[in-house]
């Protein structure tokens, strides 16, 4: 049974950094696309970054290259989604995802690409 289990969300102000992590078991996620999603109260669930399996790049939603960046751990079968310079509309729960097999660099960003789904963890970043 394939579980992912976020943790490290929390209440921060603009201009910090939080880490969210999430926890993978019943595959290697080393050997998927895993990507980070978020749904802000209202809105439509978005894109947030993915990482690839092999060499790992990363690709991200235009509103946050550059603030977050998305790492993993093989060994501990977690990847990481560090956020810095959070702002007001970044609040939102964090949703990370196991991508489906075969892993494909095409369609990232589509939610459907994606098999597996974690509860989510709630950041919320006040002004």
């Amino acid at each position: 049974q394939v579980q992912l289990v976020e943790s490290g969300g929390g209440l921060v102000q603009a201009g910090a950094s939080l880490r969210v992590s999430c926890t993978v078991s019943g595959r290697a996620g080393s050997n998927y696309n895993m990507g980070w999603f978020r749904q802000a109260l209202g809105k439509e669930r978005e894109f947030v970054g993915t990482i690839t399996p092999g060499y790992g790049r990363t690709y991200y939603s235009d509103s946050v290259e550059g603030r977050f960046t998305i790492f993993r751990s093989n060994a501990n079968n977690t990847v990481f989604l560090q956020m810095n310079k959070l702002k007001p509309e970044d609040t939102a729960i964090y949703y990370c995802s196991l991508g489906s097999a075969p892993p494909s660099i095409t369609n990232l960003r589509a939610s459907a690409s994606y098999s597996y789904w974690g509860q989510g963890t709630q950041v919320t970043v006040s002004s």
